[in-house]
């Protein structure tokens, strides 16, 4: 089949290698322009360069518009293979080709529909994630299913974890959705709306710590934003300080939230959960932190003494 693939930063990047390693035919690649946003910026191999190393015409938009129309008019595509484009595409375009338009999108559809749903799962205590190629249709994300793969989430897996094993999933459900579509296959899984949820963008607001979250769901706050994302943070002493890792703490604590109040191990444990003077929660034991001047450090040795409090703002 004739391809158009529109996508962005490495999830495009691996979408579009499928592609070129597949029997099908890509005729032109629609992709974002360079971006400085702290998310962006990350996983952003670029689908614009492995392009024109096969010299696959490149086509640069934040968002679809008549001229695209027109180029896309021009090359005639059987199908369009989307993966990662940020802005919406009009039914104009995605109607266009006769196969339509295939979205691969890293969630299991339909929950975690949107953005970052990696992050989100893992931070939402979802025992497994995945990859999910539909038809694209007036509803981001909704369209009906073609094919769709799963990983488990283990205990102390991270966001960057999960990113490198979903993402060695574009490939193959890429190029089995479209053997698929090319086999002559309509009819595919519609959606069950009933079990639906769409997830906005992560941003600064998003990884401010509040310590009225039971310590289980902020332990795995810190581990959705693992290195390269940036750092969930609180604040001690009017001074931002980052959490770069922690765990949920043995022992149960009772009192107010964000309360610096014990050494356990290797960490330090802060009084979490809104019912925390039940007494009845555990805390989260902070093992290591990043002060506002970069520096990285065990937890024991940055909080030099107990008491005191982290709080959500200076």
């Amino acid at each position: 089949m004739r391809v158009v693939m529109f996508g962005y930063q490495t999830w495009g990047h691996r979408t579009l290698q499928a592609l070129l390693d597949s029997e099908h035919d890509v005729v032109a690649v629609v992709t974002h322009p360079r971006s400085e946003h702290a998310y962006e910026k990350i996983w952003s191999d670029s689908v614009a360069d492995l392009a024109e190393k096969h010299g696959i015409p490149v086509i640069i938009r934040n968002r679809p518009d008549a001229g695209l129309l027109d180029r896309l008019k021009e090359v005639a595509p059987d199908i369009i293979v989307a993966n990662n484009w940020r802005t919406w595409i009009p039914p104009e375009i995605y109607n266009l080709p006769v196969h339509g338009t295939l979205n691969i999108h890293d969630s299991l559809l339909p929950a975690y529909a949107g953005f970052s749903p990696l992050i989100w799962a893992l931070i939402n205590g979802e025992p497994e994630v995945g990859v999910t190629a539909h038809l694209m249709d007036e509803v981001l994300d909704a369209g009906d299913i073609v094919i769709q793969r799963s990983v488990a989430v283990g205990p102390t897996d991270t966001a960057t974890d999960l990113f490198h094993r979903t993402v060695d999933l574009i490939a193959p459900v890429t190029t089995e959705a479209l053997a698929l579509i090319a086999s002559g296959q309509t009819e595919f899984t519609p959606q069950d709306r009933s079990r639906a949820s769409f997830f906005h963008k992560r941003a600064e607001e998003d990884i401010r710590i509040d310590w009225a979250w039971p310590a289980e769901d902020l332990e795995r706050l810190i581990r959705a934003q693992s290195a390269p994302y940036p750092s969930a943070f609180t604040f001690h002493k009017g001074q931002r300080l980052e959490v770069v890792s922690a765990v949920v703490s043995e022992g149960r604590y009772g009192g107010t939230p964000g309360r610096i109040f014990y050494r356990e191990g290797d960490g330090v444990v802060i009084v979490a959960g809104a019912d925390a003077r039940t007494g009845r929660n555990h805390g989260l034991a902070i093992t290591r932190v990043r002060t506002e001047d970069g520096r990285e450090l065990p937890a024991t040795e940055y909080f030099t003494s107990m008491g005191g409090y982290l709080t959500g703002r200076p």
